[in-house]
């Protein structure tokens, strides 16, 4: 999340005081948070956090760098031969682009607040990386495995389901946020149990999968598993998004 802003005066923190400032400020995750972005990459976001806060940085130049990481992935992905190293490499940058992600809006808290202009730069990157990460899966399948064009449908089926469960989830909130009522990040209430019963539905988990790109059946496999379950999520929300605006539009609650 970015939420750019300027510092708020005064002595800018070390490292370790904006870590553990950050760390001390944090008052659980989302319902819908899972494993990996809440226990892993929240963390490694706060650390490049409390980095960038030391060298001035904005939470825009966070971001910035977020994207430099995330496309030299994807294109590695969809130009590089298919073997293990470009498969370690993009897994590598897209694990630390996702980090910057995460990097940019707690970089912000320690500035003070963010802007509206920096919110929407975050969703706009995040929005363009879904789509485009999986046309690239796509695009990398297709000259490592020629002859299997159907395979082809697993990228692209995951590409839809991503984008659409994004531009969901967008929409939920930002209609439960006109009509006064609380979305799942604001209310809270995740837990450790739920957060790992989610891992599958983790873009980290994506992100990690890539270390299989080198053998393109074994990445399949993984692959197609986490697409098969983007797909059953996407389902089951739309449902519960659907039931939500409906008590919404009746009473104003959800």
């Amino acid at each position: 999340m970015t939420r750019d802003g300027a510092p708020g005066g005064g002595t800018v923190l070390s490292i370790v005081d904006s870590y553990r400032a950050l760390a001390a400020a944090q008052k659980g995750h989302a319902r819908g948070a899972p494993a990996y972005s809440v226990y892993v990459n929240r963390r490694m976001g706060r650390f490049f956090a409390a980095v960038a806060h030391r060298l001035g940085l904005t939470p825009n130049q966070a971001s910035a760098i977020s994207a430099v990481h995330t496309f030299l992935a994807i294109g590695l992905i969809a130009a590089a031969p298919v073997e293990a190293w470009t498969g370690f490499v993009a897994a590598a940058l897209l694990a630390l682009g996702y980090a910057w992600d995460s990097a940019d809006g707690q970089l912000a808290r320690l500035r003070g607040g963010g802007t509206v202009q920096g919110e929407w730069l975050d969703h706009f990157i995040d929005a363009l990386k879904l789509s485009s990460l999986h046309l690239a899966v796509l695009v990398g399948l297709y000259r490592a495995i020629p002859d299997q064009p159907v395979l082809l449908l697993i990228p692209l089926v995951f590409s839809i389901a991503s984008s659409t469960g994004f531009a969901g989830m967008l929409l939920n909130d930002l209609l439960k946020s006109t009509r006064g009522v609380a979305s799942t990040h604001q209310r809270g209430g995740g837990t450790l149990g739920r957060s790992v019963l989610l891992l599958p539905t983790d873009f980290g988990l994506v992100c990690l999968v890539f270390v299989f790109w080198g053998w393109p059946p074994l990445f399949l496999v993984f692959y197609g598993l986490l697409a098969l379950v983007a797909v059953l999520f996407l389902a089951a929300a739309a449902v519960k998004w659907s039931r939500e605006m409906r008590a919404i539009g009746t009473d104003g609650s959800s």
